[in-house]
């Protein structure tokens, strides 16, 4: 007599899904019941993220700690997932980081460890998982790029050129999978309240301190509700989409001063005169 294999359970991944855009948008998904995976660098935010999502609903977490810039790693996520039972229905590619300053001081190494996260994962997940979904005839990507993809930003290029490939890709892509049963949808928030602009080191450039800053909460129940729905693309604001927009029709050369003007820091306030 022939046993066969277990019923495979169909399931949620969300990278970077221990903080910021990525636990808000794994809450989401845990209020509505799905079973979730949940993948991070650290692994005691990753126990905590899963706590919280279970109180929440999630009908059950994985947590899988890797550093998705490392290829092997990324190789070792999708032999545990294969392993696990899990079929991946739903793809959040949330993982991600910026950094600033000029170009021409840059690391290298941090500004290819940028490209490796923010573009050869998404990439490399996204056509590991995809054609399970194709065979099945459903499944929803959503693609977390930024307002940062509509144009170029001085004093940020490596960011803001890894963000205009998500939107880039995640739109081609969403054309050929037009009538499968699989959408993907392009998150582009603008600044958010996150750790992102501490770590990226913008917390105190124009574009943070003069613009909205919207809550993780609001991008991510913006884009949730998109993907839901199959929309292609999605910017969260009113300020952020006039922005997108306005971008588009301005000439191009123009728009990017204007970024580099927000993506400058502020010089160093000047110590008034002894005896002032």
């Amino acid at each position: 007599m022939t046993i066969p294999p277990p019923a495979r359970r169909p399931a949620a991944l969300v990278t970077g899904g221990s903080s910021g855009i990525g636990m808000a948008l794994a809450r989401c998904l845990a209020r509505d019941g799905h079973e979730l995976v949940i993948v991070a660098r650290r692994e005691p935010a990753l126990a905590a993220a899963a706590a919280e999502l279970r109180a929440l609903g999630a009908r059950g977490v994985t947590t899988i700690p890797a550093d998705l810039s490392r290829r092997e790693e990324i190789q070792r996520l999708l032999a545990t997932l294969h392993a696990s039972g899990l079929d991946i229905t739903i793809l959040v590619n949330n993982a991600g980081f910026g950094m600033s300053g000029p170009f021409a001081e840059c690391r290298l190494d941090d500004a290819l460890e940028l490209i490796d996260t923010n573009v050869s994962a998404l990439t490399h997940l996204t056509r590991a998982l995809l054609p399970a979904m194709c065979r099945l005839g459903q499944g929803r990507i959503l693609n977390v790029a930024s307002t940062a993809a509509f144009q170029p930003g001085p004093f940020m290029a490596v960011y803001y050129a890894s963000k205009a490939y998500v939107l880039s890709f995640s739109e081609a892509i969403a054309e050929e999978l037009r009538g499968t049963g699989v959408t993907v949808t392009t998150l582009c928030p603008g600044p958010t309240a996150t750790g992102f602009a501490e770590r990226a080191a913008v917390g105190e450039t124009r574009l943070f301190r003069r613009g909205v800053v919207l809550s993780a909460a609001q991008v991510a129940e913006a884009g949730y509700r998109a993907m839901l729905h199959g929309e292609g693309l999605v910017v969260p604001g009113a300020g952020n989409r006039l922005m997108t927009r306005a971008g588009r029709l301005a000439p191009r050369a123009l728009v990017t001063r204007v970024m580099r003007r927000l993506n400058e820091h502020r010089a160093p306030p000047k110590e008034p005169p002894a005896g002032g």
